[in-house]
């Protein structure tokens, strides 16, 4: 019966249940857009650390992000760290912005990735065209094919510069994404070295990978007391001061917060002013519910109920149309991510904000006086 009551005064009215499914309909699309945004956004920040073979990350010190690496390492912290006990080995990685000068002319900013995949360390995903014996060639990159347009390319074979070097592009990624808008491109240590004029006992990274039982703290400790010039983070560590660098420190990830919250506010007051008219509406109604004896409990339940049915309907409605956003946004460079998790909080926060929204109709209810409903 409560859902019943609940039923019929939602669809009563429906232009009014038309303005409460676009209040929440708002609500849940802006906050899954911008959280989206948000996860998009944090796992493009991370994602060359978390697909990294290591276990420890040593840096220079101030390195901010995997593409500001700072200051760099010299060969003498690479044996430093290789003759710590428990480390079994110690990979160079080169990384650093460059300028890409367009084969039609222009120019634009990439981020140049210098690794040697056979150490097993870090390695281009997601090849689409060619192999990492083709990038090995000479003067050989790879490239995304997200960033054609910004790169000024069409695909295999295509020639640029990149800093003091001509490259080709040999092989093509797919969705390898930057936070930066920089591409990455992929090419070996020494070519990465050469390109940027960096000597060859030179890196930015070293990235440590231990021996099968070692304790990963105990050797971090010893790591730090030998290497009074650097750095030792675990991959974690690196991903949060990341993380803390792009989206914080330059305000990105407080904006897109601001407008998740900004989202559930109008969200909240639409509902909550729909459902208080709906229920003014209602009173000589539940006047009557409450002269004929029904508890204000009862009353209360019936318009939660009420609350729980626009919020189940403009939740399945906001989900759908966010999934949409979500398909046409995966080749754009900045796609938006939608987990499980994300789906299960977006419901929950509905629930929660049609709940919230139904306290000032029940404040309305419980002023009503029975005896009203004899003076009609």
């Amino acid at each position: 019966m409560i859902l019943t009551l609940a039923f019929r005064n939602l669809f009563h009215d429906r232009i009014r249940l038309a303005v409460t499914l676009v209040g929440i309909l708002f609500s849940i699309v802006l906050v899954a857009i911008q959280l989206g945004m948000y996860l998009g956004s944090s796992q493009m920040i991370t994602a060359m650390i978390e697909r990294s073979n290591s276990d420890l990350w040593i840096t220079a010190f101030g390195a901010k992000s995997f593409e500001e690496g700072g200051m760099l390492l010299s060969n003498r912290e690479r044996h430093q760290a290789l003759a710590t006990p428990g480390v079994k080995a110690v990979v160079p990685l080169v990384v650093a912005f460059a300028e890409w000068r367009k084969p039609e002319g222009g120019s634009t900013r990439v981020v140049l990735v210098g690794t040697d995949a056979e150490d097993g360390a870090l390695e281009p995903w997601s090849l689409v065209s060619g192999t990492w014996q083709d990038i090995k060639s000479p003067d050989a990159i790879s490239a995304d094919d997200t960033y054609f347009k910004e790169l000024g390319i069409e695909g295999i074979g295509d020639t640029a510069q990149i800093a003091m070097g001509r490259v080709k592009v040999k092989a093509l990624t797919h969705r390898i994404r930057s936070f930066t808008q920089s591409p990455y491109v992929f090419t070996t240590l020494s070519r990465a070295r050469s390109l940027l004029g960096t000597d060859s006992d030179k890196a930015t990274f070293y990235l440590v990978q231990l021996e099968p039982g070692a304790n990963v703290e105990a050797v971090r400790q010893e790591l730090r007391n030998r290497l009074e010039g650097a750095e030792v983070l675990t991959k974690a560590e690196f991903e949060d001061r990341s993380l803390r660098q792009w989206l914080f420190r330059t305000g990105a990830g407080l904006a897109l917060i601001g407008g998740a919250l900004l989202g559930i506010l109008v969200g909240t007051v639409i509902v909550a002013q729909t459902l208080y008219s709906s229920t003014k509406d209602h009173l000589n109604e539940f006047a009557t519910l409450r002269a004929l004896g029904s508890s204000s409990g009862y009353i209360y339940k019936v318009i939660l109920a009420q609350a729980g049915l626009s919020a189940v309907i403009g939740y399945v409605l906001g989900i759908l149309i966010s999934l949409g956003i979500l398909y046409i946004s995966r080749n754009t460079p900045l796609p938006l991510v939608m987990t499980p998790g994300l789906a299960g909080a977006l419901f929950g926060l509905t629930l929660f904000m049609s709940a919230v929204s139904a306290i000032s109709a029940i404040i309305k209810v419980t002023k009503i006086d029975p005896a009203t409903v004899f003076s009609r």
